[in-house]
């Protein structure tokens, strides 16, 4: 019989369950970032301590290391440039990355759950490709690389030559 791979959690949930600050805070931000639920924002609460605590260890260790790692957040575009700015970073910043909220603040629709609508119903385009994970990261190379397919929105923008409605930055 072959080895089966547990699939491990990619969050952990809060140790004290019925903190009202902790809850109106995560409420405030499903509403604002028009998340699914709170595990999306303990997995990116996670994603970010990972990433603290990667920084954390990056002290004390060649600059060369700490450059490669800056290099793959601002590839991601977090906008680093030192430990501070790494251990600095919420959760709020990792939201902003995705691609549910790049389509409002593109004003490509107008609401997020809208633009939640459209990625898992595979009408949006990343660099030609349709995507239907609403928690895709959009790294600083895709920005403008964001699109519509042809016919579902109402758009009064041009179509490109594949079809698809483009959108300028």
């Amino acid at each position: 019989m072959g080895d089966i791979k547990r699939k491990k959690k990619k969050f952990s949930r809060p140790r004290k369950l019925f903190d009202s600050v902790r809850i109106e805070t995560e409420n405030a931000t499903i509403n604002k970032y028009g998340l699914k639920n709170k595990r999306e924002v303990w997995k990116a609460k996670s994603k970010v301590s990972t990433m603290r605590r990667q920084a954390k260890n990056l002290i004390g260790k060649p600059v060369a290391q700490q450059k490669a790692f800056f290099e793959k957040l601002n590839r991601i575009g977090l906008n680093v440039q030192a430990i501070s700015d790494v251990l600095a970073l919420n959760e709020q910043n990792l939201l902003d990355r995705r691609l549910q909220t790049f389509l409002v603040k593109k004003k490509i629709v107008t609401t997020s759950k809208q633009a939640r609508q459209l990625i898992t119903h595979k009408h949006v385009l990343v660099d030609g490709k349709a995507v239907n994970v609403p928690s895709f990261i959009v790294s600083t190379d895709m920005e403008n690389k964001i699109s519509l397919k042809e016919g579902k929105v109402k758009a009064k923008k041009g179509l490109n030559s594949e079809g698809a409605v483009e959108v300028s930055a």
